[in-house]
């Protein structure tokens, strides 16, 4: 398996993303989080508004994610790693479209738009995703060195 397929793969295999975010003055914060993602590898998640990684998207848009097999044994895990922007959705059809990513990958039926709006304390999530890269190993001078490759997944 290549690298592209081996990210297509752990991408639909495994539920739950790790979103790092930063405050405007820089402190990260990181958050395991169940989503969904979309064709073009957009992912899409439910959130308390007022979380640290919400509030933090608000501050700074600038997100990274890992999305990380560790079914696996030890040093056979493989991740993908992915940067983008995160926002909050607001506009009623995104919101639909991201309900119907989130629960679809749950087979349940998406609640209803207004339930993550006004005074409801969650939000919808969206990462668009800019540049992808999966995990690998290589030895030098005899030692485990991880390293990272750039994946294109939507060629």
């Amino acid at each position: 398996m290549n690298e592209k397929e081996i990210a297509k793969e752990i991408i639909s295999k495994i539920l739950y993303i790790t979103l790092a975010t930063a405050s405007k003055d820089g402190k990260p914060w990181n958050t395991p989080l169940y989503s969904a993602y979309d064709s073009e590898y957009n992912f899409y998640w439910l959130s308390d508004q007022n979380g640290q990684h919400s509030q933090n998207i608000k501050e700074n848009p600038e997100v990274a994610l890992v999305i990380y097999d560790s079914t696996v044994s030890e040093g056979q895990g493989r991740g993908v790693y992915i940067q983008g922007k995160a926002s909050e959705l607001t506009d009623i059809d995104e919101i639909e479209k991201a309900l119907g990513y989130i629960y679809g990958r749950k087979n349940k039926q998406p609640r209803q738009f207004i339930e993550f709006q006004g005074d409801y304390p969650r939000r919808v999530y969206k990462v668009v995703s800019e540049k992808f890269w999966v995990n690998g190993s290589e030895t030098t001078n005899g030692n485990f060195v991880d390293i990272k490759t750039e994946v294109d997944l939507r060629s």
